[in-house]
């Protein structure tokens, strides 16, 4: 059965699909990018869009009943290529931060644009023991 994640702790779908779905013990993310969700506004900086879109991450992982070391798969959709060193720095705080010594698995691709013309989305896996 799958069941439609829709938590008011992060931004609202900005089109017709939900933030995730639960599948059993498989959480599945629709891409995030950085909306901030107290402002509604997106920071121009690639470090301060990086952790707001991982912060939202976190908060429909958490507000579907799963926890962040149960995120094993992101993607990472980027619109400049040469800032994923700049991506890895703040996403590997953002895990160790949480006591993640598990890096969830990961591919990263360059794309032509994304929505509201953000620098950087992501989209996760989670799965629940």
């Amino acid at each position: 059965m799958l069941i439609p994640i829709l938590t008011k702790n992060a931004p609202q779908p900005i089109g017709p699909y939900s933030q995730a779905i639960k599948i059993g013990k498989l959480l599945i993310l629709s891409g995030q990018i950085p909306i901030n969700l107290e402002s509604g506004k997106i920071e121009k900086d690639i470090i301060k869009q990086t952790k707001t879109t991982l912060n939202n991450i976190l908060s429909i992982v958490k507000s579907s009943g799963f926890k962040i070391e149960n995120i094993a798969k992101t993607t990472i959709f980027l619109t400049d290529i040469n800032q994923l060193e700049i991506v890895n720095t703040v996403y590997e705080k953002f895990f160790l931060k949480h006591k993640i010594t598990t890096f969830p698995a990961r591919s990263c691709v360059q794309v032509s644009a994304l929505p509201k013309n953000v620098k950087i989305e992501i989209e996760a896996l989670a799965i629940s023991n």
